[in-house]
């Protein structure tokens, strides 16, 4: 779905909430990742991330964390996914840089 120039995984437009479904290419990707939820903030939107495989294995704790932020109706933090792929309470390391990137 077209957000602020973005596409969303999807997104409550008058709840002004995105949801984002990561996959391990994210690990990758965090500061872009951050700086794009920085940019939806700043448009009013809140963004919620999960791991895809933690809609398969934690729905029922994916949903409850949409309905709380539809409640909530104030901003949430927009930090990158806070679990690693397959461990969904786990905190991200800092990863090294891969092949290609910079140091």
């Amino acid at each position: 779905m077209p957000v602020a120039g973005f596409i969303a995984d999807f997104a409550c437009l008058e709840a002004k909430l995105v949801l984002e479904l990561d996959g391990g290419q994210h690990a990758e990707r965090r500061a872009y990742d951050l700086e794009r939820d920085r940019k939806l903030a700043s448009e009013g939107f809140r963004v919620l991330r999960f791991w895809d495989n933690e809609v398969f294995s934690n729905i029922e704790g994916v949903v409850t964390a949409i309905l709380e932020a539809l409640k909530s109706g104030h901003p949430h933090p927009n930090l990158p996914p806070q679990a690693r792929e397959g461990d969904c309470l786990s905190p991200l390391p800092d990863l090294p840089p891969q092949a290609g990137e910079g140091g």
